[in-house]
């Protein structure tokens, strides 16, 4: 779970088996005070990717600068580069998604688990359980 600001306007691409992805970055900062009382700040930078009908939802209201609260699950990749090195990469892949601007503001459900669209979805409302055992 994370809240930032969108880096970046949002890049809609289609896969080879025709479903559309959205690619985006979100800034996350967190601040401090050092030894010396200090105040420091840190930014952040996560690569956001979104499958299923979030993508309609993030073509049509997200762009740089809205702060959005994401939740969703980590996915790591590794490709090759032109000198032959290894990169890693590591991505969010929202299932869920609050835009907390004023634009567009609402809460979006529906990521890589609900690329299918043919029928109607449960509204998952239910309450969040304050029986956490932490």
């Amino acid at each position: 779970m994370l809240i930032g600001h969108v880096g970046n306007d949002p890049e809609i691409r289609a896969t080879a088996s025709g479903s559309r992805v959205a690619k985006l970055s979100l800034a996350t900062n967190s601040t401090w005070s050092d030894r010396s009382g200090e105040q420091q700040e840190k930014t952040e930078w996560h690569r956001l990717t979104v499958f299923g009908r979030l993508v309609d939802v993030v073509e049509q209201y997200v762009k740089k600068g809205e702060r959005l609260f994401v939740e969703g699950r980590l996915e790591y990749s590794q490709t090759q580069d032109e000198q032959g090195g290894t990169r890693y990469w590591t991505a969010i892949i929202v299932n869920e998604m609050v835009m907390l601007g004023s634009t567009g503001s609402g809460n979006y459900s529906g990521g890589a688990e609900d690329a299918d669209t043919s029928g109607p979805k449960p509204s998952n409302t239910e309450p969040l359980d304050d029986d956490l055992p932490f």
